[in-house]
């Protein structure tokens, strides 16, 4: 037996299960390297963490964790992609999946390796072969409607972080609207409103991570594969109630539906 997160103990062929990787994606300085640091902070004590991250031509979000102190060096590993950030953490993720290899195995047992992509777009996600589960980060200073944008991290994330929230008053984002949004884009999935400044929210992160931990050692959680389309908004005058929602289920199907905002839904060939 030895203790678990919470202080009790769990049985030694728990703790050696595999450590959950935990993908962290969002578009450029968005802040997932803070937030990558802002966990390690809240954990560092109590897991046994590592930490790989994506850059295309340099290790700088490496350096960066370094140099913050929030891990021994040699647990933060840095992968350069050569390409676009998804390429890696999608679309072939030999690189990484060979660096978390490598470093649960340098360093075992592990418990939670965080792996952070590169600054991409919407559509940016990880491969359920690489990632047990996922986090996407926006923040309020990419502007209070990104969040209505939608896209696959937005949509189907394990969780939507709403990061930089200590910055809204000087942007001029209604935080509360902007999660609103959020949720909504997410049909009531998990979303945080985030500042590393703030230790609720702080304490908020380090019970979800705990959480997901739980579940994946227990195998209660399935990695799943967020998909190329997420539920999306369409603006449509034609409709005075402001628009639908379009959901692509299969994305190679040639019918699809659209589910209307306001009441119910119709679908069409």
């Amino acid at each position: 037996m030895r203790p678990s997160p919470g202080g009790s103990s769990v049985p030694e062929s728990l703790a050696s299960v595999r450590a959950l990787r935990l993908g962290v994606a969002g578009p450029v300085g968005t802040g997932k390297s803070s937030l990558i640091a802002t966990v390690c902070r809240a954990l560092g004590e109590e897991l046994r963490l590592g930490v790989i991250t994506n850059d295309i031509y340099t290790d700088e979000d490496a350096r960066f964790l370094r140099s913050a102190g929030v891990l021994a060096p040699e647990r933060i590993r840095a992968v350069e992609t050569g390409a676009c950030p998804h390429t890696a953490i999608r679309d072939d993720i030999t690189t990484n999946l060979i660096a978390a290899e490598d470093l649960e195995r340098d360093f075992a047992p592990l418990d939670v390796v965080l792996i952070e992509s590169g600054g991409d777009n919407l559509t940016a996600t990880f491969s359920p072969a690489l990632v047990d589960a996922q986090i996407f980060v926006l923040d309020v200073a990419g502007g209070g409607d990104v969040a209505r944008k939608g896209g696959p991290g937005i949509g189907r994330a394990d969780l939507l972080v709403v990061n930089k929230t200590d910055l809204a008053p000087y942007v001029g984002v209604d935080v509360a609207l902007m999660v609103s949004d959020a949720e909504t884009a997410r049909d009531g999935r998990a979303v945080l409103a985030l500042s590393k400044h703030d230790p609720s929210s702080i304490s908020t992160l380090r019970a979800w991570v705990l959480g997901m931990l739980a579940a994946h050692r227990s195998g209660s959680h399935v990695p799943q594969d967020p998909g190329p389309m997420a539920p999306h908004f369409h603006a449509d005058e034609e409709h005075p109630e402001g628009g639908f929602v379009h959901a692509h289920d299969d994305p190679h199907a040639h019918s699809h539906d659209h589910a209307r905002t306001n009441a119910g839904a119709h679908a069409h060939e």
